[in-house]
This record gives structure tokens, C-alpha cells and sequence, in this order.
């Protein structure tokens, strides 16, 4: 019979009942309005109508795998940002419909440069989530596996600071970025992985912490002095470990628009990379829809360079790839390969006096 709708007791949407060539349908059409109702009701029977005779990939909407990838496990709050943005431009475009001409569309629609984007940002922001959405799809044979043309990223090359660099970039920083500044270099953890990183995971008497990892593993990570004395400097023992201030006030967690990332204390970062003097260079831009010029310092460093400190001053302490691989969270040996014979030996003994130092000995 085809498809009605009707009304649910206590519910005050409306829902669809019925079936369609064999197919027996029941769901709710998420709306109270009898018209807009009927107008799902109408598309929703001729969608299975088609599905029916030419089978499920002629109908699946990118609005449909997108709800389906969320509901089979747990994702991350920057893959859920970056889908958000994805099903704005897609919503309900079929996924037989979707090959490079339209992912190079999404790339313009998307991103604030559009085409003119960093391949790297290309990849992060649209190709890679779009690709997990499809891969995930097509094992549901709603589609086809995706091929699309990778941005080329250029090889860029190891970043690292030196010990003194470090101290000086910590020696200028606010209060309360310091002890997170200590535990980034001192372990190796990602930006977002400290930002997340709750008390709970922290074991100051086993001088360990329990890191969750943007591969949705979990990795352990060793406390040197210098992070132990960081993190018993800090005043409060429950919730995040590492909090923002926000006009004088100290928050509950670093969080942007739902995200955790490394970019929300940027401007921390770069005020103190600009204090202790370190090179970069000042970006001046106008605000759309103001008229006044805007200026701000822009190191050639980034957070994320201190992981690539700790991984050479860790190969420069020890000479051992697979422990580096190991304590750093890599998933294979080649990636970690980059950091040998980067460190000049002649700096070990400043690494060890570093990490083996009182945390108010970088404050003073």
C-alpha cells in the first residue's frame, strides 16, 4: 500500500507508515507540519520506489551516510566540525553524484581561501572527511569506493627548538600557558591531546598520564621533573588539567566552537614567541566590513613544533627509533625515521638539564 501518514500518541511530529514494492517503511518525517509532512511523505515513497528497481545507491544522499558514519561510533568533535561544514555544502546530493569535479567545487565553497587553499588544509578540512564518509558508504555498498586526486604537500623540513629557544619561549609566556607549554615539550603530547586531558588520566605518584589520541587510541606518556613540577604547581586536582584565562578569569577548558586544538592558544603562543624573540613575521589585513587596519605577530614556529622537539632531543638522549615510535604514539617506523641525527649530540647534556629541571627554575 503506498505510503500515509498518521499521528503517534505523545509525539507531535508526523510519521510515515506503509510499503513500497515489498518494502515495509515506518519512520518519522521530523516535522509537526502537515504540509511540509506530506512533501517528505511524497519524496520518501518515490526515493524507495526507486530504490527498489534500481537498487539502494541510486538513492543514498550524502545527508543519509553522513547521519548513518555518526551513528555507527563515537568521532571526534573536529571530524564532526568538519562534516558539519561538509553537509551544509552536500546536504542532499545523491553519492553516485559526488567525484572530483564536485569535491574541487566543495574545496571553493568550503574553505576561507577556496581554491587557493593549502593542500594540507585541502586534505584536512574536506578531502579526508569526505573520504571517510564515502569508504564508510561504500562497505555498505550505497556507492562506490571514492578516487580522488590528492593535493600534493610539499616536504617540509624538521622544525625543532633548541633547549635555550624553549626556556625563552616558557620564560615569556602568561602563567597559565606555561605548565602547558612544560607538558607539550616534555612529553611529546599533541596540542589537542594535553587540552583534553583530564586529572582522572593523571598519575603524579606513577609520574604518568593517560593520553587520548586522534587515532581514538589511548597512549601512556612518562613525567619528566620538569613536567611533575609543572603539573603540582597547578591549584586545582579535578576536570582539565590545562585551563585558559578569559578576561582575568580562569575557565573550566580550552574549547572553540566545539573543537579542541592546538590553535585555540595561539595567540598566547605567539605572544610569547614574539617576547623571547624569535622570528616570524606580521600579518596585516583589513576585516571584512571594517575599515581599519589589523596587525599581528605570526612566529615561524607553532605548538606542534615542541612535538617535533621532544622526538629529536628524545633521539638525541637515546638512539633508539622504535622506543621514539613507541613513547611518541607513531604508527609506523618510517614516519619517525625524520627525527634521527637531526639533534646535534653536543646538546644532550642541556636536554637532560631541561627536562631534569624545577619548573620555577623556567619562570624566575
Amino acid at each position: 500500500m503506498p505510503l500515509k501518514l498518521i499521528k503517534r500518541p505523545g509525539s507531535p511530529f508526523w510519521y510515515i507508515v506503509g510499503t513500497v514494492n515489498g518494502q515495509r517503511i515506518r519512520e518519522s518525517t521530523g516535522t509537526t507540519g502537515k504540509k511540509r509532512a506530506e512533501e517528505y511523505r511524497a519524496k520518501r515513497e518515490s526515493q524507495a520506489w526507486h530504490e527498489s528497481v534500481y537498487g539502494a545507491r541510486s538513492v543514498v544522499t550524502f545527508s543519509h551516510a553522513v547521519a548513518a558514519y555518526l551513528e555507527a561510533e563515537e568521532r571526534s568533535e573536529t571530524t564532526k566540525f568538519h562534516l558539519s561544514r561538509l553537509l551544509e555544502h552536500f546536504k542532499e546530493t545523491r553519492l553516485v553524484d559526488i567525484a572530483q569535479p564536485q569535491l574541487d567545487a566543495a574545496y571553493g565553497k568550503i574553505l576561507r581561501d577556496g581554491t587557493g587553499a593549502s593542500p594540507a588544509t585541502k586534505i584536512r578540512g574536506v578531502l579526508t572527511p569526505l573520504r571517510a564518509v564515502l569508504e564508510f558508504a561504500a562497505i555498505r555498498r550505497w556507492c562506490d569506493r571514492p578516487a580522488f586526486d590528492r593535493p600534493k604537500v610539499q616536504k617540509t623540513r624538521t622544525v625543532f627548538l633548541l633547549p635555550e629557544e624553549v626556556r625563552d619561549i616558557i620564560r615569556n609566556a602568561d602563567d597559565h600557558l606555561q605548565p602547558l607549554l612544560v607538558f607539550l615539550i616534555g612529553t611529546g603530547a599533541r596540542a589537542s591531546e594535553a587540552l583534553e586531558l583530564d586529572w582522572n588520566k593523571v598519575d603524579l605518584k606513577g609520574r604518568r598520564a593517560t593520553l587520548w589520541q586522534k587515532q581514538g587510541t589511548e597512549r601512556r606518556v612518562k613525567l619528566p621533573s620538569v613536567v611533575m613540577t609543572a603539573l603540582h604547581s597547578l591549584p586545582h586536582r579535578q576536570g582539565r588539567v590545562f585551563r585558559p584565562v578569559h578576561h582575568g578569569r580562569v575557565t573550566d577548558g580550552y574549547s572553540d566552537n566545539g573543537r579542541t586544538s592546538g590553535g585555540q592558544f595561539k595567540k598566547g603562543w605567539a605572544g610569547a614567541c614574539r617576547r623571547a624573540g624569535m622570528p616570524g613575521h606580521e600579518r596585516v589585513w583589513v576585516p571584512v566590513g571594517q575599515s581599519i587596519e589589523r596587525r599581528q605577530f605570526v612566529p615561524d614556529h607553532t605548538p606542534h613544533d615542541l612535538r617535533h622537539t621532544w622526538a629529536t632531543w628524545h633521539y638525541c638522549l637515546h638512539r633508539d627509533l622504535l622506543r621514539l615510535k613507541e613513547e611518541g604514539g607513531w604508527e609506523s617506523i618510517t614516519v619517525v625515521t625524520r627525527y634521527a641525527k637531526t639533534m646535534p649530540d653536543v646538546y644532550g647534556d642541556e636536554i637532560r638539564a631541561f627536562l631534569e629541571s624545577d619548573f620555577s627554575e623556567l619562570t624566575d
